[in-house]
């Protein structure tokens, strides 16, 4: 099975098919489904997990940086 990993504009980033994820701790964490939304807003109480708090806080995707 492959991985694919979708960017959503100005919300998560959604991670899936086979894959790991492990905690800062080190230590791997609790995926349920074959479906994860990470969050990027940096907002989120269930990080890495997105919440859905980039609608909240109005996350904007960064300005993308010249070549």
């Amino acid at each position: 099975m492959t991985t694919k990993v979708t960017v959503l504009p100005n919300g998560p980033i959604l991670v899936a098919g086979q894959f790991e994820i492990t905690g800062a701790d080190g230590k791997p964490l609790t995926v349920n489904g074959p479906q994860v939304a990470l969050c990027r807003c940096g907002q989120s109480n269930k990080k890495p997990f997105c919440d859905g708090s980039h609608r909240s806080c109005a996350f904007v995707d960064p300005a993308p940086k010249a070549p």
